[in-house]
């Protein structure tokens, strides 16, 4: 959104909110957000990704996944929940 700072560390702040929008983690919201400055969009968006949705995987694997990125509490969580919080890490 206009007006909003983000700091130095996010190079298209444009990009970065509406990738926001869609959900994504702070974190990688700047990091594409970034490398399409660098790099441009479609370059990024060429090579996109190819992980599955959180929704197709299995509690266990979402486990796994927060367990790389310390989130705390996730022993804990539901399934809905792992996805709430792996979104907005």
């Amino acid at each position: 959104m206009p007006g909003k700072s983000h700091g130095p560390s996010v190079k298209d702040p444009d990009q970065y909110e509406a990738l926001r929008d869609e959900g994504m983690s702070k974190e990688k919201a700047a990091r594409i957000s970034n490398a399409s400055d660098n790099e441009g969009r479609s370059e990024v968006g060429r090579r996109g990704g190819e992980a599955e949705d959180y929704e197709d995987r299995t509690k266990d694997e979402l486990l796994d996944r927060a367990r790389e990125l310390d989130i705390e509490g996730r022993s804990k969580m539901s399934k809905d929940e792992l996805i709430d919080a792996l979104r907005n890490h």
